[in-house]
């Protein structure tokens, strides 16, 4: 069986990668990043971004990884 990921891990994945679609590639470990950068789950702390929300950060860019493989194989 698939994963079942929560409607709120989906919409903001899909809206991250809708608004900033030259940000995230196929790479886990950079969508990690940047999902820390451009939301609120991860804190600056002496110029290093520090995770508040771990789990839900990993899971977000789990799936925009996924979402963003995704796109590729239809657009080819």
């Amino acid at each position: 069986m698939g994963n079942i990921r929560q409607t709120y891990i989906k919409r903001v994945a899909i809206d991250l990668v809708r608004h900033y679609p030259n940000d995230f590639t196929t790479e886990y470990a950079h969508n990690k990043q940047k999902v820390l950068e451009l939301t609120d789950l991860g804190v600056a702390v002496d110029g290093q971004l520090k995770v508040v929300h771990k789990k839900l950060a990993n899971r977000i860019a789990g799936y925009a990884t996924r979402y963003v493989k995704r796109q590729h194989r239809i657009v080819a």
